[in-house]
């Protein structure tokens, strides 16, 4: 039987409302879905290029500037 989510540890909201998976959680799920979720630990390996590549470029961009 799965458990349910639990907000801060799962899963948190941002400031558009939007639920937003957490990177605990992708690792719980143990895949990557393809979808180019903002936590993926998985570097985006099944999510089709050229979003693939963008999204890293992006990563990379946001922790050299100490961003989230």
């Amino acid at each position: 039987m799965k458990q349910p989510l639990v907000e801060k540890i799962d899963f948190y909201y941002n400031a558009e409302g939007y639920m937003v998976f957490t990177e605990k959680y992708h690792l719980d799920r143990g895949y990557c879905c393809g979808n180019g979720c903002k936590h993926c630990p998985f570097a985006y390996e099944k999510v089709p290029e050229p979003k693939k590549s963008f999204l890293l470029e992006k990563r990379r961009n946001e922790e050299k500037d100490g961003g989230s």
